[in-house]
């Protein structure tokens, strides 16, 4: 049989569930902070089950796009529910591991040479950095360009143009990585919080307290709602 003929997938219901509360939240006028009809009322509306109904709240969870709050309902954390294609939060989830254990290796031996190798214009840059990732945090905002700045200022600090080569390689995947993680609700002030004691450690040139602080750090990172998520198949 020709592969051109392969079997067509089937739409999981809810991902149409996902694509209805989109156009929802855009016809209704929503924004951020707004509550979401409960789950009940979504199901009756839609003609679906409550399960398929949870499974499309909990992929707009996993992606920073509401916020469940036990027994208090669902609230939206964005303007729009632009949701990204479940194959590709599949092959996200599938990647994060690795690129987190990448991760770990390479940045926690550029801050321990960082603390060793760092110079006062290192710590210009990486104090500028921290400054930058506080005012965008104390506006409410992800901090993505900031908190990449900081790892970049590290990564110079360290002064091994083969091991920033390496990071550079992986860059890419960082950056999915470093999204992933800013999303999570409080996750950017925990950042900051975690990018100050790494920045103290380069600054005291103590190599093993900013490797610590590092990993400390990239554990975190790894701490996102997409691995504890399974892409469901709908039963109805």
């Amino acid at each position: 049989m020709s592969e051109s003929l392969r079997p067509l997938a089937r739409p999981r219901l809810y991902e149409q569930v996902v694509a209805r509360l989109r156009e929802y939240v855009q016809a209704e006028g929503l924004r951020a902070g707004d509550r979401m009809p409960p789950e009940r009322d979504l199901a009756d509306q839609l003609g679906v089950s409550r399960t398929s109904v949870r499974q499309a709240i909990v992929a707009l969870e996993v992606q920073g796009l509401v916020e469940v709050r036990h027994g208090g309902g669902t609230y939206l954390l964005r303007d729009r529910l632009d949701a990204e294609p479940l194959e590709a939060m599949i092959d996200r989830r599938r990647r994060l591991p690795d690129v987190l254990d990448a991760r770990d290796a390479l940045e926690t031996k550029l801050a321990a040479l960082a603390a060793t190798r760092r110079t006062e214009e290192d710590l210009v840059q990486i104090d500028a950095a921290l400054a930058a990732m506080k005012e965008a945090v104390d506006h409410g905002e992800l901090a993505v360009t900031e908190d990449e700045r900081f790892h970049a200022a590290v990564t110079a600090a360290a002064h091994s143009p083969l091991l920033a080569e390496f990071m550079a390689e992986i860059s890419l995947s960082i950056a999915e990585s470093r999204t992933e993680s800013l999303r999570q609700p409080g996750r950017p002030a925990q950042s900051l919080h975690q990018h100050a004691l790494i920045a103290e450690a380069v600054r005291a040139k103590d190599p093993e307290a900013a490797a610590r602080a590092m990993h400390t750090h990239v554990e975190s990172v790894g701490h996102v709602k997409l691995l504890e998520w399974q892409a469901n198949s709908d039963e109805e």
